[in-house]
């Protein structure tokens, strides 16, 4: 009895598993759903799809969504793109959203700019709506030294034709604000920045800024203008005090010149006084040495005393009538 059971159970668990993997690779589910929405797909293929770990029903339901839109696709496309890491989803529903908006789109266009890493429904989108994109402050400085920042708004459609290869928000940006330092750096005043801004947005536009980028620029609005620093003043500030320190510098070095050579002087001064004096010491030897030698006589040496004397009793006389003269 108890055998009988349990074949019973082992029967029953088999049969189970036997028909969960019959409907797992087999889904007869979405294959009539495809069939009464008119898509015909042979059953042998969405097995095939299972064998391969290709989920049916991402590429039935959307396979049913593109015929019902009036597209005409292969279910093999939907497979090897969903199997290249592809996203069917978004394609299917930029073929659809382009084909309403009678924007020139195909498969292939399609599934090569997901591939790229672009998401192909938005750039539709895009192209059906227009996006706004705000550029960040931009500092530029007119010829007469007045900084000014403004803010613009640039309106972008997307190029479908362009969105392979081509650049993104990042350079349309950058061009932008490239041509707006451009141009106000061009501007005799900044006070002629500020009546026409609009002179601004037709300088950037005529530059053709959307050239190799994945947009194409519809306009360029100035929406701010703010005056910033006079930035001509603050250099020609920076540039007298450059000129006064170097200035200074040039002072002190002639002041140390001029010291330096003064205390030369004087150690040269100090050098001869102790040379005369060395000399002065000397006198008295010389003398001595010309009464030895029979050279000077007593008589002479009464008479350099006599005209030494009287050098310096001029001198004294000299001295002291100085102060009454004056």
């Amino acid at each position: 009895m108890g055998t009988g059971m349990g074949i019973y159970l082992v029967v029953a668990v088999a049969i189970i598993i036997f028909i969960w993997l019959f409907f797992y690779f087999v889904p007869l589910g979405l294959w009539f759903s495809a069939v009464f929405a008119r898509v015909y797909v042979p059953i042998w293929q969405l097995i095939g799809m299972r064998i391969r770990k290709v989920p049916p029903s991402i590429i039935l339901n959307n396979l049913v969504s593109a015929t019902k839109a009036g597209l005409v696709l292969n279910v093999d496309e939907l497979e090897a793109h969903y199997l290249a890491g592809g996203n069917v989803k978004q394609v299917i529903n930029a073929l659809i959203s382009a084909d309403k908006a009678n924007i020139p789109l195909d498969f292939k266009a399609a599934t090569a700019i997901d591939l790229a890493g672009r998401n192909v429904f938005e750039a539709v989108q895009m192209s059906v709506n227009p996006k706004v994109i705000n550029t960040p402050p931009v500092t530029a400085v007119a010829k007469d030294g007045i900084q000014l920042i403004c803010k613009a708004r640039v309106t972008v459609r997307a190029s479908i034709r362009q969105l392979v290869g081509g650049a993104g928000e990042e350079t349309v940006l950058a061009r932008v604000g490239e041509g707006i330092v451009s141009s106000i750096g061009s501007a005799v005043s900044h006070k002629e920045v500020l009546e026409n801004p609009d002179n601004i947005s037709k300088v950037v536009l005529n530059k053709g800024l959307d050239a190799g980028t994945a947009f194409e620029i519809l306009s360029i609005d100035i929406a701010d203008i703010d005056v910033g620093k006079n930035i001509g003043a603050v250099l020609q500030m920076d540039q007298a005090n450059a000129d006064k320190n170097i200035a200074q510098a040039k002072a002190e070095e002639k002041r140390a010149m001029a010291v330096a050579y003064e205390q030369e002087m004087k150690a040269k001064a100090q050098e001869a006084r102790a040379k005369v004096i060395e000399a002065e010491a000397q006198i008295p030897l010389a003398m001595a040495e010309a009464f030895r030698s029979g050279n000077m006589g007593i008589m002479d040496y009464y008479k350099l005393k006599n005209i030494d004397a009287d050098t310096q009793m001029r001198d004294s006389i000299s001295k002291s009538e100085g102060p009454q003269k004056k």
